[in-house]
């Protein structure tokens, strides 16, 4: 608790020195008038619902960052899926070893790197006001969408699923009266191929619609060297769609319906063997960007190539009523999704006796293929809430939320065999919170929730004709069903102070609950199942939000520190290759992150944004199996165990920084030719909970360009495009138990893209 003391006086200490700070800059820009041309073209105004009302992003006293647009669109050209968010916001990082599937998010440093698909994580998805629990419904396709809010830390109050990191808040373009549409298309690199549209607009009477879709697609572009076998790897199609009806019978009603789905079919995560010489974190020889080495399948008869294939469905259903004086939301939700994944995740070919030649990626002691199924994932959500709706100094909103989710996991593995689990997970909570307009310029704001969480896990089948079980080398287990059950209440307690009209202050407490979590895992290796108990979080946050020099500069920055009790774990990896859960005593971190927008001129606007996370395990005891390979691990070693205690949380980046800039030159009366630039760049970064030299990484660094002309009166654009353009290999993941295995980026792609809107 010293270090969380001393982080509350740091707060306290920056929040002084920025007021008189603030105040100078305001007074200055008050006082300018050569700045009436810019005041004029000002930066718009942002509004978001992070606190499920419509506010200005500079009123709300969160700390959020937002993307929309262009900034937002721009990330997708290269066919690159939810992933690409990764690192575009400060404190925003996300990875996977799942391919486009199953990603897993982090915000300040708290994730869990779970690689399972019945993991939990503490940072929450919100699409079109649902919440996407399984991992696999956390990768729905991104498309037409409105805007994204990023919510940094505990959201434990108004949001009830797993919120201890905060929350990523996806809404869609929702349909309207006014006819709208547009397609846009491009093609690029490695047979890479977009297609996205949407038509809305209304459909008679008090009905409107809108109708979007996604097609994306690439050609496999990686030689399976083993097979002999060209282009066998890497490539992927991915199709979505999405409907909606909106039914407004009178200024007091409005009724919501939503359905979409997706299919995706093509390459899970390439895993690439022994690309680390041991002592170093650089990629070596070893590693080809369009050659892999694959032996891997499961019934010995050709090569699987890591294929994938997954399908879901859902719809919501959302009703607003105005009573006067309050407002009444309910929003009824189902998703279900299935699918599979298969990996070498050996990541080579080869075995102790047969490893010599040089064509192979080094030393493999024994093939490892894995596949993984999800089955019959159902999840039913049901929210209501009302909400004041008057123009008095208090305003209020009370709820409920119910989550029942269902599904089962089959792992196979090519020695063990197939091992079958069933998880069940119901929710139920009760919230409130409460804004109080104290003065004109100090508003302050109260939450609370109870939530009550059960999970259960049941065995299935095991070792189905599997060869261990066979020659005697493994035998059927019996497991007792696990049942858990916890309920705990959230709160937070925040207070918004305006300085002036461009100028507001915010400080923030908030207290999260993660509840429990079964792991099954290791089932299908011979191993129990594991859980780990609920986690609680305080965290404490102080910022300001200033649009200053005539509104053209935006300023937003928040200083915060949190201390995690019971911190989730994932011991990942080792010899035995195991996923295992476990509780560390502590996770404490501190830092900040600001977000800049300028507008330099009329034409010109450029965005900027930095965080430090400093995180740290704290847990004398805590000891993790390290690396299964011939890795230098870093930390004392007891008894073949690592001693994790000060290590920083895995996968967090110690610093992100992103960085874009648009310039257009007007053409003629009706159009502008532009240039757009993004950058995004990714500090030092512990791939496991254990610290070893080849599993870090540091100074990953992406960037973006396009160059077009948009044509206003006709509405449509062209444009050449290039993502990851200087075609950086940087490394993102790991497999640690029989050889030095990395996980690396996505190639350069560029292309050319085409867009047409009517109205």
């Amino acid at each position: 608790m010293k270090t969380f003391k001393h982080s509350t006086l740091a707060l306290a200490m920056a929040v002084a020195f920025t007021l008189p700070t603030l105040a100078q800059a305001q007074t200055q820009t008050e006082n300018d008038e050569d700045q009436a041309v810019q005041q004029a073209a000002g930066l718009e105004r942002i509004t978001v619902t992070a606190q499920k009302r419509t506010q200005s992003i500079q009123d709300v006293p969160i700390s959020i960052a937002t993307l929309s647009g262009e900034e937002f669109e721009n990330l997708f050209s290269g066919g690159g899926d939810i992933l690409e968010l990764a690192v575009r916001v400060p404190g925003l990082y996300a990875e996977t070893s799942n391919g486009r599937v199953a990603p897993r998010f982090y915000i300040r440093g708290l994730g869990n790197t779970d690689f399972d698909l019945a993991a939990s994580q503490p940072v929450s998805i919100i699409m079109d006001d649902v919440v996407m629990e399984n991992v696999v419904l956390k990768s729905f396709p991104l498309f037409d969408v409105q805007q994204v809010e990023v919510l940094r830390g505990p959201q434990g109050t108004l949001f009830g699923r797993n919120t201890t990191a905060g929350i990523i808040k996806f809404d869609s373009v929702k349909p309207s009266e006014d006819f709208d549409a547009y397609v846009k298309a491009s093609y690029g690199s490695l047979n890479t191929f977009n297609l996205e549209g949407a038509v809305g607009g209304s459909l008679g009477g008090d009905l409107a619609g809108r109708i979007s879709v996604l097609s994306q697609s690439r050609e496999d572009y990686i030689d399976n060297i083993a097979s002999e076998e060209g282009n066998a790897i890497g490539g992927f199609r991915e199709q979505a769609w999405r409907g909606q009806l909106l039914y407004t019978p009178s200024d007091d009603l409005s009724i919501l319906a939503n359905v979409h789905g997706r299919e995706l079919t093509g390459t899970a995560s390439v895993f690439r063997a022994n690309v680390f010489t041991k002592g170093s974190n650089d990629l070596n020889e070893n590693y080809k960007r369009d050659e892999v080495i694959y032996d891997g399948n499961l019934n010995g008869s050709g090569f699987d190539n890591n294929p994938q294939e997954y399908e879901g469905f859902g719809a919501s259903f959302k009703v607003d009523y105005d009573f006067g004086d309050f407002t009444l939301t309910s929003i009824t939700a189902y998703e279900e999704a299935e699918g599979f994944s298969l990996g070498d995740i050996d990541g080579g070919f080869g075995s102790a006796a047969d490893f010599t030649p040089p064509s192979r990626p080094g030393f493999i002691p024994f093939d490892a293929v894995t596949q993984d199924n999800l089955d019959d994932l159902e999840q039913v959500t049901q929210e209501i809430r009302f909400a004041s709706d008057t123009d008095e100094a208090l305003s209020w909103q009370v709820g409920a939320f119910y989550f029942d989710s269902s599904f089962n996991v089959t792992s196979t593995d090519g020695f063990f065999g197939a091992t079958t689990v069933f998880h069940d997970n119901t929710t139920w909570a009760v919230f409130g919170q409460a804004s109080y307009e104290l003065t004109e310029k100090l508003t302050l704001t109260g939450g609370v929730r109870y939530t009550d969480d059960e999970k259960s896990l049941e065995v299935g089948e095991q070792n189905v004709n599997g060869f261990a079980l066979v020659i005697g080398a493994a035998s059927i287990q019996e497991y007792d069903p696990i049942n858990v059950d916890d309920g705990q209440t959230s709160f937070e307690l925040s207070a918004n102070y305006s300085l002036s009209d461009n100028v507001s202050l915010f400080a923030r407490y908030a207290n999260g609950f993660r509840a429990q979590s079964i792991q099954g895992r290791d089932i299908a290796f011979e191993g129990a199942p594991s859980v780990a108990d609920a986690e609680t979080i305080n965290s404490i946050e102080a910022g300001f939000k200033a649009d200053l020099i005539d509104n053209t500069l935006r300023v937003n920055a928040a200083v915060f520190a949190y201390e995690v009790d019971d911190i989730q774990l994932s011991a990942i990896g080792g010899a035995n290759n195991g996923n295992s859960l476990l509780n560390a005593d502590k996770g404490r971190a501190f830092g900040f992150e600001v977000d800049a927008q300028y507008l330099v001129t009329e034409n010109f606007v450029i965005t900027a944004g930095f965080s430090l996370n400093d995180t740290e395990l704290q847990d004398d005891d805590l000891l993790v199996a390290p690396c299964g390979a011939n890795c230098t691990v870093l930390d004392p070693v007891v008894n073949g165990l690592a001693a994790v205690d000060g290590n920083p949380f895995p996968q967090a980046p110690e610093t992100i920084f992103n960085f874009t800039a648009r310039y257009a030159i007007p053409a003629g009366d009706n159009g502008e030719l532009f240039a757009y630039t993004d950058w995004a760049f990714q500090g030092e970064t512990n791939l496991f909970l254990y610290e070893s030299v080849e599993f870090q990484t540091d100074d990953n660094v992406e960037g973006g360009l396009r160059l077009g002309y948009e044509n206003f009166y006709h509405g449509y654009t062209v444009a050449l495009f290039g993502r990851n353009i200087t075609n950086e290999d940087n490394v993102k993941g790991a497999i640690d138990f029989n050889n030095l295995t990395g996980i690396v980026n996505e190639p350069r792609i560029i292309g050319i893209e085409a867009k047409f809107t009517f109205y």
